[in-house]
């Protein structure tokens, strides 16, 4: 699913086969959790040239997670956007999806490490939750608390957190969960970023207890030239179970509707909202389709 024999990926300064890669069962990343990643796409422009969206955002938020875990870190952001761009060309790829990940040698310790790996994959991959409208359920698992963790930071440990989550809502019988923080105010999805849309404006939890979505903050900016309101603040169930339509966004999800939160439908027809234009738009900006872009701020065909 994700490689073949044929496979390139980029370990520690080199392009190896994926199929060739090794690490060690001692290492820390492994039997703690203790690690950082980034989740990158690229896509082929209108243009048909393969573009890495938001590249420098994401491998800034990738050394800014490793050293707020204490992560040796020697990478620069544009050594690892060159190193990105040669896996794509070495495995055909141009709609991708690009995980860099830094990981600790072996240590069995909770010393600091004074070195640390780091592989860059990629793999086509379709988005994360489907392309259909989604049914969520209220998650009996918050969100970390805090001062436990670095929430900004986009660790390996904490999508436990996520994917024990996402499991039980499909159990229920549910598309993805919605999870609160340890006040009670709606967070996030397990892998994604929430938006709710009510009477023309749009509404997102406020950061601090949330992983600052470099999709979210590009949502903030196309609200910005649209001229969409959004308020960005703390949000309890009942101030979103009447809202009109509501999205999850991430680089993996993208920008994917939400049908009903536990059982409640938002009623507004999808394709009226200003949720669908977010959608729209961001898949246009995605591609670097400008006209499409101009004319949905127009309002033209």
């Amino acid at each position: 699913m994700y490689y073949n024999q044929n496979t390139f990926i980029y370990f520690n300064g080199s392009y190896i086969k994926a199929a060739d890669a090794t690490t060690d069962l001692y290492s820390q990343t492994l039997h703690y959790g203790y690690g950082v990643f980034e989740g990158i796409r690229s896509y082929k422009t209108v243009t048909g040239q393969t573009k890495i969206f938001k590249a420098e955002a994401h491998f800034e938020r990738l050394r800014q997670s490793a050293l707020a875990l204490n992560l040796p870190y020697t990478y620069s952001v544009e050594e690892l956007i060159e190193a990105s761009y040669k896996v794509l060309a070495l495995n055909d790829l141009q709609d991708a999806y690009i995980r860099p990940l830094v990981f600790a040698p072996a240590n069995m310790s909770f010393a600091k490490n004074t070195v640390s790996h780091i592989a860059i994959e990629a793999w086509r991959m379709e988005p994360f939750l489907g392309n259909k409208m989604l049914r969520v359920v209220t998650s009996s698992f918050e969100r970390p608390n805090p001062k436990a963790f670095h929430i900004h930071a986009k660790a390996t440990g904490h999508y436990v957190n996520s994917i024990l989550a996402s499991q039980e809502a499909k159990q229920k019988g549910f598309d993805e969960a919605l999870l609160l923080d340890m006040h009670g105010y709606i967070a996030e999805a397990p892998g994604a970023n929430v938006f709710f849309e009510k009477n023309g404006t749009l509404f997102t939890p406020q950061l601090g207890n949330i992983l600052p979505g470099i999709t979210r903050a590009t949502i903030l900016d196309l609200c910005s030239e649209l001229n969409i309101p959004v308020k960005e603040t703390k949000l309890k169930l009942e101030d979103i179970y009447h809202a009109d339509a509501a999205f999850f966004c991430g680089t993996a999800a993208e920008v994917i509707g939400i049908e009903s939160l536990d059982n409640k439908p938002f009623t507004k027809p999808w394709a009226e909202t200003i949720s669908r234009l977010i959608q729209t738009s961001y898949k246009n900006l995605i591609t670097e389709n400008q006209k499409t872009i101009l004319n949905e701020v127009l309002g033209t065909e």
